[in-house]
C-alpha cells in the first residue's frame, strides 16, 4: 500500500485543519517526527503569526524548533489539501443556543476536503461529535460520487485528548484511539499515529471511538457534579469537605478523588456530556446522569455568588456597592484560556447584583463575558491595592497568585479551590466548608 510506505518512511505530507489548542500542538508533533505539514486555518492572523514563528498556545511553545518550523508551512487556502497524503481536522465543535451540537465547522472543513482531496488519501476526524458522524457526515460529504471509504479514500475517527496546561502528559505519552471506517482504514490509521504516539489502541469501529471521547468527560462532569453536591451538604452540615475528600482518598482501593469548584470549564466537560445526551434522545433514551450532572454543575456559580454574599455579611455589607476581586478568569490553573469559564458567569452575576468588580489573571487579557462585559483588570496587586476591596474570590489557583500576600491584607477571601489549605486565617472561607458568623458561631442570612 502506497501510502502505508510512505508513512514508515515519512515521506507523506501531513495537514492538519484548524490550528488551536487541538491542532497546532498535533501539526508541529508531526513536523518534529520528520514529516512535512501544512496547518490550515481560515484565521489570517493566526497564519500570519505562524509564518512569522509566533506561537499564540504557550503549551507548545517548546515544538516551535527550528527544525519543526523547517518542515512546516500554514495557510488559509484549501487547495493546499490536493498535495497531502493525510489530513486530519482539529476544528470547533460548540453548541447551539438551544444546547444541540453545532458541527457547522466540520461540515464547512469536509467540504472543502471532498473539493480537493487526491485518491488514496487518508482523512482522521479529531473534533469531539456523537456517535455516528464519521461515518454518517463526513464520509456521504467525502464520496457524493460514489466514491467509498476503505477503497478510494481512507476515513477514521481519533478522539483528541490535548489537556491544556498539562506538563506531564503531553500528545506523545497519552494513548491515542483510533477507530477506522474498515480495516485498512484503522490498519492506517494507527500507522499515522504510532509515528508520534508511543502507545495507540485501535478500536473496532468509528462509533466506538467517538463514544470512547463522550464517555471519557460525561464521567468527569458526572463526578465533579457529584462531588459539587457533597460540597453544599458539608456546607449545610458544618463539615470541611475538603478535609473528608483527603480522609476518603487514603483508601487504596474502590475511590477515586474528585474536588469541587466554582463550575466547569473548558471546551470539553460542559459541552461533551450534552452531545452524548443529545444522540440519546435521538434513540428515544433519556439519560437522567448527565442532565442531572449538568444541572449542578451550571449552578455553581450561583452558590459562589450567594457564599460571597455571606462573606460579605459577616462585615454588615451587601453584594451590591461593595468592592470585589476576583482572582483568575481562566478555566484551569496557568493557562489562559477562558472558553466556558465559570468565573464569567460569576461576573455577570454580581454585576448584575450592583458589585463593583475588578479581575486579576495574569494569563487571561481581552476576556469578555456571556453578557458582553468586558472586566477591568487590576494591576498589579500590592498590599495597597488589595487592602481597598472588601472581599475577594479565589475562582483560578493561578501559581503566580501571592497567597500569602493576599492573607496578610486581612481582606475576607472566599476560596473556591482549596489554594489557601495552608493557611489559617480566619479571613479565609471556603466553598464546603462552614461559615461561622462574627462571633465564630452560627449561621448568617445573606444581603443580597
Amino acid at each position: 500500500m502506497e501510502l502505508l510506505s510512505k508513512l514508515e518512511s515519512r515521506q507523506a505530507r501531513i495537514g492538519v485543519v484548524g490550528m488551536g489548542y487541538v491542532g497546532l500542538p498535533l501539526a508541529l508533533e508531526f513536523a518534529g517526527a520528520g514529516f512535512a505539514v501544512t496547518g490550515i486555518d481560515l484565521s489570517e492572523d493566526k497564519v500570519a503569526r505562524l509564518r512569522r514563528g509566533e506561537c499564540y498556545i504557550p503549551d507548545v511553545q517548546e515544538k516551535m524548533t527550528a527544525a519543526a518550523l523547517a518542515r512546516f508551512e500554514a495557510t488559509t487556502d484549501f487547495a493546499a489539501i490536493a498535495g497531502l497524503d493525510a489530513v486530519c481536522i482539529c476544528v470547533p465543535t460548540p453548541l447551539t443556543r438551544n444546547q444541540e451540537p453545532d458541527l457547522s465547522c466540520i461540515a464547512s472543513a469536509v467540504e472543502q476536503l471532498g473539493a480537493y482531496l487526491k485518491p488514496g488519501a487518508l482523512v482522521v476526524l479529531e473534533s469531539t461529535t456523537y456517535p455516528g458522524t464519521t461515518d454518517e457526515l463526513v464520509a456521504a460529504a467525502l464520496a457524493p460520487d460514489g466514491r467509498q471509504a476503505g477503497r478510494d479514500f481512507f476515513l477514521c475517527y481519533s478522539p483528541e485528548r490535548v489537556d491544556p496546561g498539562n506538563k506531564t502528559f503531553r500528545i506523545r505519552n497519552t494513548p491515542k484511539v483510533v477507530g477506522g471506517s474498515t480495516p485498512r482504514c484503522l490498519e492506517l490509521g494507527v500507522k499515522l499515529y504510532e509515528t508520534i504516539v508511543e502507545r495507540v489502541v485501535p478500536v473496532s469501529s468509528t462509533r466506538a471511538a467517538e463514544m470512547s471521547k463522550l464517555l471519557e468527560n460525561t464521567f468527569r462532569s458526572v463526578n465533579i457534579a457529584f462531588i459539587n453536591e457533597i460540597a453544599q451538604l458539608c456546607d449545610r452540615i458544618e463539615v470541611n469537605v475538603w478535609e473528608v475528600i483527603q480522609a476518603a482518598a487514603t483508601k487504596p482501593f474502590g475511590f477515586m478523588p474528585f474536588y469541587p469548584g466554582p463550575g466547569i470549564g473548558g471546551h470539553c466537560i460542559p459541552l461533551d456530556p450534552m452531545y452524548l445526551s443529545w444522540k440519546a434522545k435521538g434513540e428515544n433514551f433519556f439519560s437522567r446522569f448527565i442532565e442531572l450532572s449538568q444541572d449542578l454543575n451550571r449552578n455553581m456559580p450561583r452558590y459562589v455568588v450567594q457564599k460571597t454574599a455571606d462573606l460579605l455579611n459577616r462585615s454588615g455589607k451587601s453584594v451590591k456597592n461593595s468592592r470585589i476581586l476576583l482572582l483568575g478568569m481562566a478555566y484551569k490553573p496557568d493557562v489562559g484560556d477562558w472558553r466556558e469559564s465559570p468565573s464569567l458567569e460569576i461576573y455577570d452575576l454580581l454585576h448584575e447584583k450592583g458589585a463593583r468588580l475588578a479581575v486579576h489573571d495574569p494569563h487571561c487579557a481581552g476576556v469578555r463575558t456571556e453578557k458582553g462585559h468586558r472586566p477591568e483588570q487590576a494591576a498589579e496587586l500590592d498590599p495597597h491595592r488589595l487592602a481597598s476591596y472588601d472581599c475577594i474570590l479565589l475562582l483560578t489557583a493561578h501559581s503566580a497568585f501571592d497567597l500569602g500576600e493576599i492573607v496578610r491584607s486581612g481582606v475576607p477571601v472566599l476560596d473556591t479551590r482549596n489554594a489557601f489549605a495552608g493557611y489559617d486565617a480566619a479571613s479565609i472561607v471556603r466553598i464546603g466548608d462552614a461559615m461561622p458568623g462574627p462571633d465564630g458561631s452560627g449561621r448568617e442570612l445573606a444581603i443580597v
